[in-house]
């Protein structure tokens, strides 16, 4: 078993102390958990979900600075998932009754071992299993996706990861927002301008490691004619086979480009004075590489 308990799973305790306080509703009863690392220091950035028996999420959330959390729950059985970066997720289950509190004391999260890294060579992007697609606040309400159907990228990794380096190409006429008009309006020069700059590009400058399965990944973005450093918040999410055979590595990005820094400054406001655009876009990425040849 991952992790270990502290005290009864499923003891319960008429509550006291500061918990006396807490007013449930009828039914209902409290369930908590404290949250530490191998060497007893509370783990401040966990997730925790619970679900019913039929597997439905109940309630989910963070832990507190101290590695804790409580929820106030319907009395019934419940299975409670904990994850967190660079930890093996750990789960449980636990009974809890009307009016009573349900401790799963200290739960012990173990060091997950990070996934294999990309043998060194020449790698490329594979498209078909590969996605770049982005979100822009419309009329400061809903929010807009889309995404670029045509791109292509080489990445070389480094014996030292680190000094990996990476180039991808993305067509800028191939964006997709799923409305005819709006795309035509996005191609023009009021946005990506696609008859003066036919591509965006981006040339990785390093590689930084930051634990676990984090990466970021820094390098200089051409969009519009101008060039600006920007950062891929990377997951890493390791090796695999396709239907072939063929190695395959995985990982997500996310990114957040300001418009103006890139001269896509067109802006219409409503009468309101709420702009139609919102002034910056979330880049999401879903990048899958396999060896170039």
């Amino acid at each position: 078993m991952i992790g270990r308990l502290l005290g009864n799973r499923t003891k319960r305790t008429q509550r006291a102390g500061p918990l006396a306080a807490v007013r449930t509703p009828p039914d209902a009863g409290v369930l908590s958990c404290r949250v530490l690392d191998p060497v007893n220091a509370p783990v401040t950035h966990a997730e925790f979900t619970v679900s019913d028996a039929m597997g439905r999420k109940v309630v989910g959330g963070g832990t507190d600075p101290f590695g804790s959390f409580v929820a106030t729950v319907p009395a019934g059985e419940y299975r409670l998932a904990v994850s967190a970066e660079g930890y093996t997720p750990y789960r449980t289950s636990a009974t809890v009754t009307e009016d009573a509190l349900a401790s799963l004391g200290d739960v012990t999260l173990q060091v997950a071992q990070p996934p294999a890294l990309p043998a060194s060579g020449e790698w490329e992007i594979e498209p078909a299993h590969s996605s770049i697609a982005f979100t822009a606040r419309h009329i400061g309400l809903a929010r807009i996706h889309g995404r670029f159907n045509s791109f292509a990228g080489a990445v070389r990794i480094a014996d030292d990861m680190e000094q990996s380096a990476m180039h991808v190409v993305i067509g800028a006429a191939s964006i997709d927002t799923n409305v005819q008009m709006r795309d035509d309006h996005l191609r023009s020069a009021d946005f990506l301008d696609v008859e003066r700059f036919p591509t965006l590009e981006f040339y990785s400058d390093r590689f930084t490691h930051r634990g676990g399965n984090r990466w970021a990944v820094t390098g200089a973005l051409s969009l519009h004619g101008v060039t600006r450093t920007v950062t891929l918040d990377a997951e890493y999410l390791g090796l695999g086979n396709g239907m072939e055979g063929e190695t395959r590595a995985a990982c997500r990005a996310t990114t957040e480009l300001h418009r103006d820094d890139f001269t896509v400054s067109w802006q219409t406001m409503l009468a309101r004075g709420i702009a139609v655009v919102g002034p910056s876009i979330h880049i999401d990425l879903d990048v899958q590489i396999v060896p170039k040849g």
